[in-house]
C-alpha cells in the first residue's frame, strides 16, 4: 500500500459499535418520589451562578503560580531589573495605574521591547502579598539567546536540528519536548513571545533539566523566524496529521527545523504555508493523533534514525 492510500484509508476508517435492530430496549423502574422531593423548590438561578463562580475560582487557584524567588515587584525594583538586563518572562501592570514612575516604566518597556499586560489589582495580590505598587515582573529562570547564537553554536560537522513551538501552551508538554530534543541532540528551541508556555519551574522540572542545557530563543514572529531559517538553508518540516507524506518518507538528513503545533488546533495556517514538507506519523488506531510531546519525540528520533543510517 502506498503512502497516499494509507493516509486516505486512515481518514475514512472509524470504529463504530452497531446497535442490533432487534435489541431489547432497556427499561428503568421509576422511583416513587416522596413528598419532600416532589415539593422541593427549584434551585434559584443566582445560586447556580454563584456556584459556577466558585468553581472558576477554584480552577484559578489550582493553576500553578510563579515561585516567589522569580518575582520582582514594586516600581523601582522592576525598573532596575529591566535596566540591568534581567530577562523578564512576564510583566503585569495594574489596569489604570498612573503616575510618573509608572509612565517611566512603560516608556522603558517600549524602548526595551518588553511586553506588559494590564491586569486587575486582584491578580497582582494573588501573585504576591508584598507592596507591589501596581507592578509585578516574573524573571525568567533561564537565559534566553538570540537566533544568531543558536546558529553560531552548531558544529560544522553536524547537520542542524531545531525545534519550533507554534502555540504549545502546556508547560509539561513544553518541558517534555525539550527533554526529547536534548536527548536527540537538537541544537536549539524556538518559541513565540505570545501564546506560548512559560519557561518556569514546572517546565524545567518536566524537562528533567534539559531547558537549562539547550539554547532557547523567544521570537517576536515565528513566521519571520522560519523565513530566516529557510534562507539559512534549512528544511522546514511540519508535524501534522493532515499531510500527504508519511514521516518515514520525509528526508530529515539535512539541516532541519521541526515545527510542532498547538495541543488543540495544531500548526496555524500561516505557518503551514511556510513549511517545505508536511509529514504525518502513521496511525493505525482509532484515536486520530498523538499528544504533541509524544509526536515531537517520534519526529525527533526518526530524524536521528535517518542520520545514523546515512552514516
Amino acid at each position: 500500500m502506498d503512502n497516499s492510500q494509507f493516509l486516505k484509508d486512515k481518514r475514512v476508517r472509524t470504529k463504530q459499535v452497531a446497535t442490533p435492530m432487534d435489541a431489547e430496549p432497556e427499561y428503568v423502574e421509576a422511583r416513587d418520589l416522596n413528598w419532600e422531593e416532589r415539593t422541593r423548590p427549584a434551585r434559584p438561578e443566582n445560586r447556580q451562578r454563584s456556584e459556577s463562580r466558585s468553581r472558576g475560582e477554584e480552577a484559578r487557584e489550582r493553576k500553578p503560580r510563579p515561585s516567589e524567588e522569580n518575582l520582582v515587584y514594586g516600581l523601582r525594583p522592576v525598573i532596575e531589573a529591566i535596566e540591568t538586563d534581567k530577562q523578564i518572562e512576564k510583566l503585569y501592570v495594574k489596569k489604570g495605574a498612573e503616575g510618573q514612575l509608572m509612565a517611566d516604566l512603560k516608556d522603558l518597556c517600549y524602548r526595551s521591547r518588553i511586553r506588559y499586560q494590564e491586569v486587575p489589582v486582584e491578580k497582582l495580590n494573588r501573585l504576591t502579598r508584598g507592596n507591589h505598587q501596581g507592578v509585578v515582573a516574573v524573571i525568567a529562570p533561564i537565559a534566553y539567546v538570540e537566533l544568531e547564537d543558536i546558529l553560531d553554536r552548531i558544529p560544522e560537522d553536524e547537520q542542524a536540528l531545531i525545534v519550533v513551538f507554534d502555540g504549545v501552551t502546556d508547560v509539561r508538554n513544553f518541558g517534555a519536548i525539550a527533554r526529547s530534543a536534548e536527548c536527540a541532540g537538537a541544537h536549539g528551541l524556538i518559541c513565540p513571545l505570545k501564546n506560548s508556555a512559560p519557561v518556569n519551574a514546572d517546565a524545567i522540572r518536566s524537562s528533567a533539566g534539559a531547558l537549562t542545557r539547550i539554547p532557547v530563543h523567544r521570537a517576536g514572529s515565528i513566521r519571520n523566524t522560519l523565513k530566516t531559517l529557510a534562507q539559512a538553508g534549512m528544511k522546514i518540516v511540519a508535524a501534522t496529521e493532515k499531510a500527504d507524506t508519511l514521516l518515514f518518507d520525509a528526508d530529515l538528513t539535512g539541516p532541519t527545523v521541526l515545527v510542532m503545533g498547538n495541543e488543540e488546533t495544531g500548526i496555524s495556517k500561516e505557518v503551514l504555508k511556510l513549511c517545505d514538507c508536511k509529514a504525518a506519523i502513521p496511525m493505525v488506531g482509532a484515536i486520530e493523533s498523538l499528544n504533541v510531546s509524544a509526536a515531537a519525540a517520534v519526529m525527533l528520533f526518526e530524524t536521528v534514525r535517518q542520520r545514523f543510517c546515512r552514516e
